[in-house]
């Protein structure tokens, strides 16, 4: 059986930065955040996280911050992939050595490649390490989607456990869960993240737990127990919010929502730029009506 990393909501982290680069207190304090409320996963230096935008000693370091605070309380899964094979190749075994738990892995962005490039990428990265490996499907950045009989070559590796699933499709998920049904399979969209987990994916890797980790945590745990019914009342509950989270390119206003509570500095490095004023009080609306003080 492979060692799928984690059940539940995974936080895809955002990286706090300040003026001087990655704000090391703010991260503690959000990392923190998360573990009192309760989420079964941290995801560092992803997509939420802004890895495009930081240097490789900047990425190996906060993986590293993330492992010495976390200190095994759950998993810590390092986001590696890049559209260089070798590139992806080097931070997986950084990333490993900084003691990360897995690795999340993007599909290579810009130059595109075939399904064969796919898998060949994919296993190069998986060979480096002993580290679990997620990979990540999202075509609306990359250009590229993982097919279901990728999947199912892709199930083949040992070290290759399962997919982030992105695409927003849930016929797509069907169709893994049918030809790789050993496969394990998160969803990489908040509002679909019950009906995923009612055909057996194993999860969410989230945006909406990084303000929200409790109720993102017991909304997971709920439809992993089988109470589907109690799971849709928060998923439609909170579907506006997690909306809301992606009015304009994630992570722009998650990182306005948690400065607008106090965790972090609304910093992002361009060309990512802060949150129009409009969509922000939007945004606040939506969480003072769940409670939040900001």
């Amino acid at each position: 059986m492979k060692n799928t990393v984690f059940r539940g909501v995974g936080t895809a982290l955002v990286t706090p930065m300040n003026e001087k680069g990655v704000d090391y207190d703010a991260m503690a304090r959000l990392l923190d955040f998360q573990l009192t409320g309760g989420v079964d996963a941290l995801i560092v230096c992803a997509t939420t996280g802004e890895a495009p935008t930081l240097t490789d000693e900047e990425h190996i370091k906060a993986i590293r911050f993330a492992v010495e605070r976390v200190h095994g309380r759950v998993p810590v899964i390092a986001g590696t992939g890049s559209n260089y094979t070798d590139h992806a190749v080097e931070m997986s075994v950084k990333a490993w050595k900084a003691g990360a738990d897995g690795l999340l892995c993007v599909t290579p962005y810009y130059n595109k490649c075939t399904q064969k490039g796919l898998v060949q990428s994919f296993y190069a990265i998986a060979d480096a390490t002993d580290l679990p490996m997620i990979v990540y499907s999202v075509p609306s950045r990359t250009g590229v989607k993982i097919l279901p009989d990728t999947c199912v070559e892709l199930a083949k590796h040992p070290n290759i456990v399962g997919i982030k699933e992105a695409t927003g499709d849930m016929a797509t998920v069907v169709e893994i869960r049918s030809k790789a049904p050993d496969f394990a399979v998160w969803s990489g969209n908040d509002d679909i993240a019950v009906p995923l987990m009612s055909v057996g994916g194993q999860g969410c890797i989230s945006v909406f737990s990084n303000i929200m980790p409790r109720e993102a945590h017991e909304m997971c745990a709920l439809a992993l127990r089988g109470d589907f019914a109690a799971a849709a009342q928060l998923q439609c509950r909170y579907k506006a919010l997690m909306d809301a989270l992606f009015m304009e390119v994630n992570p722009i206003p998650v990182k306005a929502a948690l400065a607008a509570m106090g965790i972090i500095e609304n910093r992002l490095r361009l060309p990512l730029t802060p949150m129009e004023d409009e969509h922000r009080e939007k945004l606040l609306t939506l969480m003072r009506k769940e409670g939040l003080k900001v």
